[in-house]
């Protein structure tokens, strides 16, 4: 392609296939940065392969693009909170020759401005399951919630006293109930509400994760685990 045609190409959109994802852009945003790979590639100094369709062919990481494309366009490295691929996008921006994108991954920034600190809520669910006298399966549970957010954990203890069948425990930044024996659905239910509860003080889950503790012909104990936060303001003393 002669130089003129690509002048003539810089605000026509041009699609990408990017490891099997199709991406579709401007020619200008492509070249924001000149000297990197794709600067060089849509200015007709890189040799470039087509698709079938087509369409710019690039044997990379099509998920990971997606990062890639928006700081082009924008200048700025956004990413989810909960993002756990740096290194890879990181070798992205390697091969893209992408100095910018790079110096961001290199240097990241907070997850929150400096006057803004993350809370933590735990919640561990052990749920014992079992069919040793009742066909029907019986549960008995112990909920945990741990935090340093004292408001939170009064707010538990006052709103699900009703749940409380066999025990609860207050501690330091934590509270645990012991509950059962009951159904499935009774036991689904207080977690669920509970969780609810969590959530509507402004809460959001960060991570889950289930671990089989004991698996037995008429009995099973499954531990649930979720980890919620939400950012809160730095107070001065």
């Amino acid at each position: 392609m002669e130089n003129g045609d690509w002048g003539h190409r810089m605000t026509n959109p041009v699609t990408l296939n990017v490891g099997g994802h199709l991406y579709t852009t401007s020619l200008s945003t492509l070249q924001r940065y000149p000297d990197s790979m794709l600067g060089a590639m849509f200015r007709g100094d890189f040799p470039t392969t087509r698709d079938a369709q087509g369409n710019y062919f690039i044997d990379r990481d099509g998920t990971l693009f997606r990062y890639v494309l928006n700081f082009l366009r924008t200048s700025e490295l956004t990413l989810p909170v909960d993002f756990t691929e740096t290194d890879l996008l990181r070798k992205e921006a390697d091969f893209y020759l992408i100095e910018p994108l790079i110096h961001c991954l290199n240097e990241p920034k907070p997850l929150y401005p400096l006057d803004i600190f993350e809370q933590v809520v735990e919640l561990s669910s052990t749920r014992k399951l079992s069919k040793y006298s009742n066909p029907v399966a019986v549960i008995i549970t112990q909920l945990t919630i741990t935090t340093k957010v004292q408001a939170l954990l009064e707010g538990i203890c006052k709103n699900f006293t009703k749940w409380n069948k066999h025990m609860m425990d207050t501690r330091d930044f934590q509270v645990s109930f012991t509950f059962g024996p009951c159904d499935y659905h009774q036991e689904v239910t207080l977690r669920v509400h509970l969780m609810d509860y969590i959530m509507k003080q402004g809460f959001t889950i960060r991570n889950t994760r289930v671990h089989h503790m004991s698996e037995r012909a008429n009995e099973n104990t499954v531990e649930h685990h979720w980890t919620f936060c939400r950012p809160a303001r730095k107070v001065e003393d």
